[in-house]
């Protein structure tokens, strides 16, 4: 079975086909993020002199050469240093773990993931900004909503499908490879999620609480002024958008779609991040 042709009646013991992939490369090494809509782990990494960024597309879309933009690969990096890579785009591509693994095995993957209710209702606001002609979120979210068919091929639906993206990626790289943060903790607690960031990465814990302070209008939290800087940094104007009001069945067919692929990512992972628990609380 395709993943497009997926419904609510598909389990996710019986598909294991993986139809989406990201990556980040961490000087030498590889970082894998998957940017499901959540705070941007990196937005704020000029705070870690340890970090240097590049801006290259590796293994995109299939009409990119890999080695062509090599000339822009990665600015230098001394000794002590970790420069990253991040392209979200990489995300939605199936040949990504193949290609990256052959580059380079030993290297580290960085996942970030959110409630896929909240990412895809996130991704949809995110595309309403642009294109606000196009249908509502309860007319794309169904292939038929009065039998309560989701239409997983929409790709804000797809995306959210972590247990099978991920299976993808475990055919080519070992769990110790990879490093799975909440989004919803780095809203929370982002100094106790880059914690655990700088010690997966093997870096000294640079960045803490005292770097952080909550912006209330953006909802999220922000990197306090730097010492060398006239401003703090905090994520661009396209985070932190209200999101339209969704009907609540909707919202209810969609949580009890995706239950069963997270319980299956829980078990993947060792780590249970609670989304349930996280409904039942509101």
């Amino acid at each position: 079975m395709q993943i497009q042709d997926m419904t609510t009646s598909v389990s996710p013991e019986k598909d294991k086909k993986v139809q989406a992939a990201s990556l980040q490369n961490v000087g030498g090494m590889w970082q894998h993020q998957l940017r499901f809509g959540a705070v941007s782990l990196w937005d704020g990494g000029g705070a870690v002199s340890h970090l240097g960024e590049a801006k290259c597309c590796f293994v995109g879309t299939r009409s990119v050469v890999p080695f062509l933009c090599k000339w822009n690969v990665m600015p230098k990096t001394v000794d002590g240093q970790i420069t990253m890579e991040k392209t979200p785009s990489y995300f939605v591509t199936n040949e990504a773990p193949k290609r990256i693994h052959s580059m380079a095995k030993d290297i580290k993957l960085i996942v970030v993931v959110r409630n896929p209710v909240t990412r895809a209702i996130s991704d949809y606001t995110q595309t309403l900004s642009k294109k606000p002609e196009i249908p509502t979120f309860e007319v794309l979210a169904f292939k038929n909503r009065t039998l309560g068919l989701i239409d997983a091929s929409w790709s804000a639906i797809r995306i959210g499908l972590y247990a099978l993206h991920l299976e993808n990626w475990l055919q080519f790289f070992p769990l110790s490879q990879i490093l799975f943060v909440s989004g919803e903790r780095l809203i929370v607690d982002p100094a106790g999620e880059m914690a655990k960031v700088q010690d997966f990465l093997g870096l000294t814990r640079v960045v803490t609480e005292k770097h952080f302070y909550f912006n209330k209008t953006k909802g999220f939290p922000c990197l306090k002024k730097p010492e060398d800087s006239g401003a703090p940094r905090c994520l661009g104007k396209s985070k932190g958008r209200t999101h339209p009001r969704i009907d609540p069945d909707v919202i209810h067919r969609l949580r009890k779609f995706y239950k069963p692929f997270n319980v299956m990512f829980y078990q993947m992972t060792g780590q249970d991040f609670q989304w349930e628990q996280e409904e039942v609380d509101k």
